[in-house]
């Protein structure tokens, strides 16, 4: 049974309410500033207008959550240590990319296809690198794109080398149509041609083709490649695999594995 039919859909007119809610949330962290880093309600009420009582819960609730620290009479406020580790995943993504990007183009090079750069985020893969590809007919998602694991062969390449909690796999499918036996079965395959391969899964008529990377601690993300039915065979997507198997092992080296795909 589909979990996601079992869910009551969201009344619009609440779903609006808490998107209003995010985007004010955002208005107030977007408000501290290098030169006014610790500002009065009363700076931050100029700032974002809006009402001191709607500013108050909006303030708690990210005090709450870590993103603001309260202190001093009057109260100012700073931004906290949950914006902190965003701001270090961010910067960490950004040096990967980086690191990543002569392999990356390496891969585009030959294949005039376009190459992702995937990190898992939780029971999420997140695009943090892409080079599209510059024929008329292609696939691209772009940087920032955001999809559950167990979907698409980006995601299992890196599931394939996770270790898996029981029930693990199962609550990252929840809410998802995919078969979990399928993907649980699809991980020894990968790991032993080193690449996972996809084929009108997330896009009808699109190959996707992905190999792990590694780093000191284990496996850090995919390096995938994505193309149309209608221009690569089977036999040429076999063969970008062992291209970005070969890539994905010198990224890792790079990065201080000396595990193989």
């Amino acid at each position: 049974m589909d979990p996601s039919k079992d869910t009551k859909p969201t009344p619009p007119e609440k779903a609006a309410d808490g998107v209003r809610a995010v985007e004010r949330a955002l208005d107030v962290l977007s408000a501290f500033s290098a030169d006014q880093s610790e500002p009065l309600v009363a700076d931050l009420v100029k700032r974002v207008g809006l009402s001191r009582p709607t500013l108050y819960r909006l303030l708690h609730t990210l005090e709450k959550k870590g993103y603001v620290v309260a202190s001093g009479e009057p109260q100012r406020f700073r931004l906290g240590p949950a914006v902190a580790r965003l701001a270090h995943v961010w910067s960490a993504s950004l040096e990967l990319a980086d690191i990543a990007r002569p392999f990356m183009l390496e891969a585009w090079s030959q294949t005039s296809e376009t190459v992702a750069l995937f990190v898992p985020r939780d029971d999420r893969r997140l695009c943090i690198a892409e080079m599209p590809s510059p024929q008329p007919l292609s696939f691209r998602r772009g940087v920032g794109y955001s999809e559950s694991l167990v979907r698409g062969a980006s995601g299992r390449a890196i599931l394939a080398h996770t270790q898996l909690a029981p029930g693990q796999l199962e609550a990252f499918a929840a809410g998802t149509s995919v078969d979990v036996e399928w993907v649980r079965g699809q991980f020894p395959l990968t790991r032993e041609r080193g690449y996972a391969i996809g084929h009108n899964e997330l896009i009808q008529g699109a190959y996707s083709v992905a190999a792990p990377f590694f780093d000191s601690r284990g496996v850090a993300g995919s390096l995938g490649l994505f193309g149309p039915d209608v221009r690569l065979t089977e036999e040429q997507v076999h063969g970008f695999g062992r291209l970005l198997c070969g890539l994905a092992q010198r990224l890792s080296e790079t990065l201080g594995s000396d595990r193989r795909p």
